[in-house]
């Protein structure tokens, strides 16, 4: 067994290696997926030595960095529009020991073209824009997973399409934690996540497209 995968590794920033770091452990402006969330996400997509991961809106970098950290050969690439956003991923990656991460500027799905083939893709923005979830299905590899996920109504109506052409599973996530409230504490809730997850069948079943 490959000792970088034993439960409860430590990396040499004191944090465990397993999926679900806390929300403090990135430099973000909000535009996080939230560690209960990330978690859940972390597990659909699977992550295995030597994968390739795209992280489509990566916000700050959240996903693409703890793929990566789950094995020393797991790569990622964060695409992501804002220049701000951009820098908050690149002090990421060096704090939290994977100065390997490839950052992407620009807009998907403009902003794939000529990328390497990914073995799975995470959409955490973008999910309703043109082209994206099109551009990173024809992309992905056989047997590759693609998980996106969507807060907003229309976001969630995009997912439900998108389950109803190439099937997959859908769940939705309801995190809510505990707050003071008075002199006593209450349940503060979270938005609610719906994530889909799907995996790309067999080469004769790669160009089912979602259009």
């Amino acid at each position: 067994m490959d000792p970088w995968l034993t439960v409860g590794d430590i990396g040499e920033d004191g944090l465990s290696r397993l999926a679900g770091l806390p929300d403090e452990a990135f430099d973000h402006d909000g535009q996080i997926t939230k560690r209960d969330q990330r978690a859940v996400t972390l597990g659909r997509l699977g992550p295995r030595p030597g994968e390739l991961l795209w992280d489509v809106g990566a916000g700050c970098g959240s996903i693409g960095i703890e793929w990566m950290r789950t094995h020393p050969t797991c790569r990622a690439i964060a695409i992501e529009s804002r220049a701000d956003r951009r820098d908050h991923i690149a002090r990421n990656r060096l704090a939290l020991g994977v100065p390997g991460l490839v950052i992407v500027p620009g807009a998907a799905p403009a902003a794939l073209e000529g990328l390497e083939a990914p073995d799975a893709v995470f959409i955490g923005g973008g999910v309703t824009a043109d082209g994206v979830v099109e551009t990173c299905w024809t992309a992905l590899k056989p047997g590759g997973r693609l998980v996106a996920n969507a807060v907003t109504l229309e976001g969630e109506a995009a997912l439900l399409a998108l389950r109803a052409r190439l099937g997959g599973d859908l769940i939705r996530l309801s995190v809510a934690q505990a707050k003071p409230l008075g002199g006593f504490h209450g349940w503060r809730p979270a938005m609610p996540v719906m994530l889909y997850s799907v995996t790309k069948g067999t080469a004769n079943e790669s160009g089912v497209s979602p259009s």
